[in-house]
């Protein structure tokens, strides 16, 4: 039997190798100390950090029982050694890369890490930020910043997201937690699962983040720290009056204490940040053909468009908006730590965040369908595939449509957790109680204006045959008050649209593992259960808003009329000059809607009905694990085998509608088991050096929001051709008896780690996707527990056809992931302090095309796959000085979007790349000591989000045309950081 070095600690995880994260610090110091000399460690010394922790070498989740400390009669007892940092720290971007890289060689599993030291180097707005950074992960943004993370190329569906190893409550409809809502200077660490184990509770199929507090009787000594930084963005006021502006601060406080005798240790953190989020839109809502042989004209029996060339690609209309948005979180995180004697240990740890936006979207937007009556002049094109490209002229005949609209949405997020220990002899007790919660409350309104008297106008255009913002000239100007009234421009029936939106979501949990040593080639065994109950409600409200007078009894909209704007409620013209249009008219969208001059209607439709609901979750599992620690020869093995087994009872209650009316409600579930085994092994085939095999079966349940019951159903008689005169049911909704995605993947990782902050690894892996979901039509359908809104119809049968998630065969993935990081030392004396970090990851899928019901334009591969994702980091530190460049990279991929009349479509979303810099200096000595200055620009090249339209002209002839591109600007921030 190996027994491998190693001092495990009673708050580390089992999960793997549970390094204490402060032995772990020191023992690099002291190899640096060894290896690179005296000079070396001084200069390490020199370096201040930026954060109160030092990051966790391995993983802290709810199941941490394992430990290996033993006394000398070889009993497990509780390793509660304080690490005193007043004489040694470690610390500066190259160490908080040897503090991950630690994490990385240690595990059992095949897993990525993230220290705190790197979160707090970067300038990252949260923990997305520096997630995305990692070897096999990309980022998908929201309003400008890292918002949730594709692990593999898959979805953020497919995700596992963990706080200290407790699934947490989300705010959007589904599963995939939203990383913004999380600060950066709150967490401690981050671990990235890609293989699971069969102790890991809440795994994800693609993979699994947990995210760690800090363990405070980790440090010696009371530690504070103060941070605070400005920010400005690079876009200016968009929406002059609405008080976003574009300034705003960041600030944190941390904490950390140590009492009686180093037995209890508390910490406490606070963030907070006001985010001022400036984005200028642009959007083509179409490209066609209007005239000729490819044309709409010839082929769908459209008008001519008259002095539109024929076979030319022109737009069918678009949008211009400016959108203004201030972001305020606070962020606070408690933990309390007690290990009063060697036989018990306890940690109390809570996390409360509120997040609240106000968003202002102003925007002008018009129609160029040769179905709205446009004409052109002066039309001028540029060469393109498959046709020409209409990019500049004249339209004649344009309604223009302002629409202005405000939005609030309030977020809270609550998770709280108590995990105990007992050491009893051989044995180690662990008990978990769990309780997490988010709770969103949006309110969304706006209004329509247009010209006077609908009246119509002209307008110059020049738009380029790529990406970019084009430039439009109206022949009228849209900021004068004069010119422009509340109305309905383009008919749409309404003046105006207000909704409310509440949802909860919440998951209590309960875990209970028992550890032992054990023999032959296993050093340990877990043994455990574990309990969770999920329930998310949603609630939506819809009202339109109507003009008085332009329905006699205010639910039929009768009259077309138009009112002057009150010219209390006019801010300064929203500026759309990036797009051409110097300005139009901004105002408070709210004292209009609640003024005299609009009455609201409820008008929930069928869309709206979908969006009450009610699923929840009840699911408990049971788990035995087995770590593996012996000899193949001379090659020392470790690692862990074992099974999950896990029970599902999902139901669901929703309401039942016929088109737009309510019917009543309807309730229904299921229950299903799934058994999950894993299998890791870790071989040291050289000192340092590892070759990892991971092999596993893993599962995701389906979307929340497609396992909701909420359904549209009706009965209807054929009236001629087969089956004329039977009275049929048909309906669509959502499946409450979805079976969850299943995989089988399988892992191989060789690894080298070398210095004291470098390595290479290089990774394949393989998933079969064994069950897969996506959307289909059922013949034989049982609406058996539906309501026949229609007495005069009788039903001919209670089958019918129903379109509905369902399980269907999956498909298949394979990749390679290549990452390292070099310390320049190692390469000439000269390059001291400089190093580099790297990482690119290469995916290919495919999916069977049935599982996209033949959509055209439909992905071969798994929507949301980018096959290329990469990220290089550059930086340097030395006396104090330090600046690291940091880009990340991910490719085109495809994503699924709603078009018109609810059909399933996909868009195209391109490459995007974002570069960071950061410069900073720390203070050493005197009585400056502990200062740090910071400087951050994110996003420094004002990277843009752009998709392109996936479509086919006559003939099957493909064609692809950018549709929106959209940017945020740079967003530079100067900061502050005190330790003391």
């Amino acid at each position: 039997m190996n027994h491998r070095c190693v001092s495990r600690r009673a708050v580390a995880p089992a999960h793997g190798l549970h390094l204490r994260p402060l032995a772990v610090a020191c023992a690099s110091m002291l190899i640096a100390i060894a290896v690179a000399g005296p000079a070396s460690a001084q200069e390490a010394a020199e370096q201040q950090p930026t954060a109160p922790t030092v990051a966790p070498t391995a993983p802290q989740d709810a199941g941490n029982a394992k430990m290996d400390r033993r006394d000398k009669n070889g009993k497990k007892r509780p390793a509660r050694t304080v690490t005193d940092l007043s004489g040694v720290i470690v610390t500066g971007i190259s160490s908080s890369i040897a503090s991950s890289m630690k994490a990385k060689e240690d595990a059992d599993n095949i897993v990525e890490a993230i220290s705190a030291e790197d979160i707090g180097k970067l300038p990252d707005v949260s923990i997305a930020d520096s997630l995305s950074r990692v070897s096999g992960l990309a980022t998908q943004r929201a309003d400008g910043h890292a918002n949730a993370i594709a692990i593999r190329g898959l979805s953020p569906d497919f995700a596992g997201t963990t706080l200290d190893g407790r699934e947490q409550a989300t705010i959007g409809e589904n599963r995939g937690v939203e990383y913004d809502q999380y600060p950066a200077e709150l967490v401690n660490g981050v671990t990235i699962y890609k293989t699971p184990d069969a102790s890991l509770v809440g795994q994800g199929l693609s993979g699994t983040v947990d995210l760690h507090t800090i363990n405070p009787l980790d440090l010696s000594r009371r530690t504070l720290v103060f941070n605070v930084r400005g920010e400005h963005n690079s876009n200016g006021s968009l929406n002059p009056g609405t008080g976003t502006g574009t300034g705003g601060h960041r600030a944190s406080f941390s904490y950390v204490d140590q009492f009686l005798d180093h037995t209890l240790g508390v910490a406490v953190g606070i963030a907070t940040a006001d985010e001022a989020i400036q984005e200028k839109q642009y959007q083509a809502w179409w490209w066609s053909v209007d005239n000729g042989s490819a044309g709409i004209d010839q082929n769908w029996g459209g008008p001519h468009t008259p002095g539109m060339p024929d076979n030319v690609i022109s737009q069918e209309g678009m949008q211009l908006r400016a959108q203004s948005q201030n972001q305020k979180r606070h962020g606070l995180m408690a933990v309390l730590e007690w290990a009063p004697n060697d036989a018990y240990y306890s940690k109390l740890d809570m996390y409360y965040s509120t997040f609240s936006k106000r968003k202002f979207t102003n925007g002008a937007q018009w129609s160029s369908s040769p179905y709205d009556n446009v004409a052109y002049d002066h039309v001028q094109t540029s060469p393109g595939q498959p046709l020409p490209i209409v990019t500049s002229g004249t339209i004649l005949g344009i309604a223009p449509i302002l629409q202005n609209e405000y939005t609030r949405e309030h977020d809270k997020l609550y998770s709280i957790g108590w995990n105990n220990k007992l050491y009893l002899d051989d044995w180690t007790l662990m008990a978990d109680l769990s309780s997490s919660s988010a709770r969103v409350k949006l309110h969304d309104a706006y209004l329509f204006s247009g010209l006077a008297n609908g009246a119509f106008t002209s307008v110059d255009f020049n738009t380029p045959s790529g990406f970019g913002y084009p430039d439009f000239r109206p022949a009228v100007d849209l900021r004068d008050p004069g010119m422009v009234e509340f109305t309905d421009p383009d008919n749409y029936g309404y003046d105006g649209r207000e909704e409310f939106d509440r949802q909860d979501d919440t998951i209590h949990g309960l875990r209970l593992q028992a550890s032992h040593p054990v023999g032959w080639i296993f050093s340990d065994m877990d043994i455990g259960l574990a309990w969770s109950d999920r329930t998310k409600t949603k609630h939506a409200d819809v009202s339109f808003a109507y003009l008085n007078g332009n329905g006699s009894t205010k639910d039929t909209y009768q009259n077309h009329f138009s009112a002057p704007i009150n010219p209390s409620l006019l801010y300064n013209p929203t500026s759309l000059g990036y797009g051409g249009i110097s300005g139009i008219l901004n105002y408070d969208v709210l004292g209009a809607l609640y003024g005299n001059q609009f009455y609201l209607v409820p008008k929930n439709g069928q869309g709206d009905w979908s969006r009450n609901y009610t699923v929840e979750e009840k699911v408990p599992l049971a788990y035995v694990k087995f770590d593996i620690d012996t000899h193949v020869g001379d090659i020392p093995l470790r690692g862990n085998v074992g099974v999950q087994f896990v029970h599902t009872d999902q139901s669901s209650r929703a309401l039942q509608t016929n088109g737009d009316a309510l019917v009543g409600a309807i309730t229904d579930g299921a229950a299903y088991n799934n058994v999950l085994p894993s299998l890791n092994l870790v071989a040291e085939i050289r000192q340092r050096q590892y070759l990892r095999f991971g092999l596993a079966k893993t599962m995701a349940r389906g979307r929340i929001d497609d396992e909701k019951v909420a359904t549209s159903a009706s009965v209807s008689q054929i009236t001629n051709g087969p089956g004329a005169g039977q009275v049929l049911w048909s309906g669509r909704g959502g499946n409450p008896r979805l079976r969850p995605y299943v995989a089988v993947g399988a892992d191989l990782s060789w690894e080298k780690y070398f210095g004291k902050a470098s390595y290479v690894a290089a990774a394949v892996f393989h998933k079969n996707l064994l069950n897969y979901i996506y959307n289909q039509t059922v013949l034989d359908y049982d609406f058996s527990n539906y309501t026949n809104d229609t007495p005069t119809l009788v039903p001919t049968s209670n089958i019918g056809s129903f379109t509905t998630p369902e399980n269907g065969t999956g498909g298949k993935m394979d990749g390679l992931e290549l990452s390292g990081a070099l310390e320049g030392g190692l390469l000439a004396p000269a390059l001291e302090g400089f190093g580099a970090q790297a990482n690119f990851s290469l995916t290919n899928s495919s999916i069977p095309l049935s599982s996209i019901g033949a959509v055209p334009g439909g992905p071969k591969t798994l929507p949301g796959l980018s096959r290329k994702v990469a990220n290089l980091a550059l930086f340097y530190e030395r006396h104090g000085f330090s600046i690291r460049v940091a880009e990340r990279y991910r490719s085109s991929f495809t994503g699924e979007a709603v078009a018109l009349f609810d059909q399933l479509g996909y868009t195209k979303i391109l490459a995007n790349r974002q570069t960071d810099l950061q410069l900073g200096y720390a203070f050493s000595g005197g009585r400056w000591d502990g200062l740090s200055l910071l400087l951050q620009v994110n996003n420094l090249t004002n990277s843009s989000d752009s998709t392109v339209q996936i479509a086919t002209l006559p003939n099957n002839v493909p064609l692809t045309r950018p549709l929106e591109y959209d940017t945020w600007g740079r967003t530079v921030l100067f900061g502050v950081n005190y330790k003391l």
